[in-house]
Formats: structure tokens, sequence, C-alpha cells
């Protein structure tokens, strides 16, 4: 399954835990979202967001401008 990619990058904290939160409650169960950030809070505030609402954070990866972000919606 490929996930769907989902560009925030330019988004300070919390914008892109609200725009993940908001963009995972229209997909289906098991669905992939890659998240680009350039937030440097994302790095602790989406895995925090994943534990919370109990998505699994498949892998974060450091990117040049920030980091991305593989979640697999509960």
């Amino acid at each position: 399954m490929n996930p769907v990619l989902y560009d925030l990058r330019g988004l300070k904290c919390p914008f892109p835990v609200i725009k993940t939160r908001k963009k995972l409650a229209g997909m289906a169960s098991g669905a992939l979202i890659r998240v680009d950030t350039t937030d440097p809070l994302a790095v602790i505030d989406m895995p925090h967001f994943c534990n919370e609402d109990g998505h699994e954070l498949v892998e974060t990866d450091k990117t040049e401008n920030g980091h991305s972000f593989l979640i697999r919606k509960r």
C-alpha cells in the first residue's frame, strides 16, 4: 500500500499535528500517510501524537530541511 503524501513543510507547531489528525480522520484504518515537516518540534510532537491517538509511527527520517514521518492509521 502506497502512503498518501502530505506536505506540511513551512508550518509551525501545533499545525503539523492538527492537520495530520484531521487528514487521518478521513482515512481508512490501516492506511499509510507520509508527513513532511520543517518544524523542528515535529520530531517530538509527531511521536507523541501517534502514541496519544494510537497510530503506529512506522518510521521517522531526517530530511534536508526537517523530518518525514510514516504513520499507519489505527
